[in-house]
């Protein structure tokens, strides 16, 4: 039996790796010792790894996914966003103001029609009216906002499981 040699740099993951990422992505509090035993790993081999992973970069932290609707925020909604300028100053500073806004989940800065698309998480239509007008439109550089109610959010594939 060779030698574990560790993870491999970013890019170059081999099967091991693939596979601890996978069971982490699916659940990132799991504990060593049971991510060593549903891989069949020895537990130093898979604490090694994995801090192998963190090192290169390749896990770059953990979250823990909340229901949003639990929390009182259970209208979700898509928002598109077009600018009328498009300097370097005006686009970092917008993205830095939309990403920090409450309620904002995510901000996507897109090529395209739409230059934004904020993916956010509020009590009601009223909410939603309210941070559109307060965190958006109010920044001279918009010229265009649309909004689409989500209905259902489900978590796609992802990466990992394609094959290599």
């Amino acid at each position: 039996m060779q030698p574990d040699r560790g993870a491999a740099p970013a890019g170059q993951l081999d099967d091991l790796d693939r596979r601890l990422l996978s069971v982490l992505a699916e659940d990132a509090a799991v504990t060593n010792k049971a991510l060593a035993d549903r891989l069949g790993l020895a537990e130093s081999t898979c604490a090694y790894r994995v801090r192998a992973l963190r090192e290169a970069g390749v896990v770059t932290g953990t979250r823990a996914q909340l229901d949003l609707a639990l929390l009182g925020y259970p209208l979700q909604a898509i928002v598109k966003v077009r600018l009328g300028s498009h300097t370097m100053a005006n686009v970092n500073q917008l993205y830095a103001a939309l990403a920090a806004a409450p309620g904002v989940i995510q901000a996507f800065h897109l090529a395209g029609a739409d230059d934004f698309h904020l993916h956010v998480a509020v009590e009601d239509a009223a909410a939603l009216r309210d941070f559109v007008l307060r965190h958006v439109t109010t920044h001279r550089v918009v010229r265009q906002t649309e909004t689409h109610l989500v209905f259902e959010v489900r978590r796609g594939a992802g990466v990992l499981d394609r094959p290599a």
